[in-house]
């Protein structure tokens, strides 16, 4: 599994309540893409960093979501460049199903 990590600059800090309806917003375009686990939006505690942390099955899905096309609209969602890196995850744990998953 491959988790990557985006994050969003902000010139200005924004509220929560605004970056929630961006968020709420944006989610729909997240359903049903090829390899995409889960998506957590993050938000930081000073409102000037927001992100999300991906799941994909494999890094090769992931690349095709992390595009020029799609670095151009956080640019214009967000007027800022994002930040990508990936990480190999060879362990979860997950406590909702109580299981420990290795690849």
């Amino acid at each position: 599994m491959i988790t990557v990590i985006t994050e969003f600059a902000m010139s200005q800090p924004i509220p929560i309540e605004e970056a929630r309806s961006i968020f709420l917003n944006t989610a729909p375009n997240y359903l049903n893409v090829q390899g995409l686990l889960r998506k957590t939006y993050i938000f930081s505690e000073d409102g000037k960093t927001l992100g999300g942390v991906y799941y994909w099955n494999s890094k090769q899905e992931a690349e095709a979501m992390y595009t020029e096309e799609w670095r151009d609209f956080v640019r214009e969602k967000y007027n800022t460049d994002p930040k990508v890196a990936y990480f190999e995850s060879p362990v979860m744990v997950d406590n909702i199903t109580e299981q420990i998953h290795s690849e």
